[in-house]
């Protein structure tokens, strides 16, 4: 049974928040959110946190090249002819 998302309590929402936010649902729409300013500051502040960790580990595009490399590698691997 889902709890009725207009009365849920702080601890049931915060159980809730990974999945939300995991599944790219927009945590702050939920009715919760409307009116629990504790939920809200807690939902700032990891969207704050995970914004500083998106600066600290910024997602690098491999070479052009690198693909290559390792479609080669693989059939060179599979070869019986090398090794």
């Amino acid at each position: 049974m889902t709890k009725d998302p207009n009365n849920m309590t702080c601890q049931e929402f915060q159980a809730l928040m990974p999945e939300l936010i995991g599944s790219g649902e927009n945590a702050s729409a939920h009715p919760h959110m409307q009116s629990c300013a504790l939920c809200r500051a807690l939902l700032a502040d990891l969207e704050t946190i995970a914004e500083a960790a998106r600066q600290l580990f910024p997602v690098v595009d491999p070479p052009e090249h690198l693909w290559e490399q390792i479609e080669s590698a693989i059939k060179h691997e599979g070869d019986p002819g090398r090794g």
